[in-house]
């Protein structure tokens, strides 16, 4: 018998969303403590986006109401990233999205609390089993900071490859840093 890949899951499953020790799920309204609480995390925030003013609780609420709320626009959506425990770990999101060409662009990000469990990876893999299988998209692409290490190592453990670099093209912390494009087509995904 055949072992499967770690992305691949047998015909008989149920949901397509959730791996092993993840499940891709609507944010809730209830999930706004934990990403309230998240956004405290200045280096993790750096490392995704960029550090912007502080929220109140109030509009982390409405955050999360309006995102609980949201469809997708177009195939661009934004998931919860929730333990098969039941804990929510963080968020991805599938922007950019151009069925017409058939690429689209994704980001990450998991609570420091749930780093280095494979929680990412994981979610990573069901985003793009979905786009590749599911929406006919033929590639994904990741945009990453070069000083953020953990994706960087995250996306070439995935399969990506570095296409590009931006120079100075983000500001933080005082200084410029490059930005990093890295792709990852459907056939090197289903290899991989």
């Amino acid at each position: 018998m055949r072992k499967s890949a770690p992305h691949e899951r047998s015909r008989d499953t149920v949901n397509i969303w959730e791996g092993a020790k993840v499940r891709l799920r609507p944010i809730r309204t209830e999930d706004w403590q934990a990403f309230h609480v998240g956004e405290q995390d200045s280096e993790a925030a750096r490392l995704f986006d960029a550090i912007y003013f502080p929220r109140s609780e109030e509009g982390s609420r409405a955050w999360a109401a309006q995102h609980g709320q949201r469809r997708a626009i177009g195939d661009d959506m934004t998931l919860a990233i929730e333990t098969t425990e039941g804990e929510l770990a963080g968020r991805i999101s599938a922007h950019g999205c151009s069925a017409r060409h058939g690429h689209f662009k994704y980001g990450v990000l998991v609570f420091r609390p749930h780093w280095r469990r494979g929680y990412g990876a994981e979610a990573v893999r069901l985003l793009l089993r979905y786009y590749f299988e599911e929406l006919r998209y033929e590639r994904a692409s990741a945009h990453v900071y070069a000083f953020n290490e953990g994706s960087i190592a995250l996306q070439e453990r995935l399969g990506f490859q570095l296409e590009g670099r931006l120079r100075s093209m983000i500001y933080t912390g005082g200084t410029y840093h490059d930005e990093y494009v890295y792709g990852l087509l459907r056939e090197e995904f289903t290899l991989a």
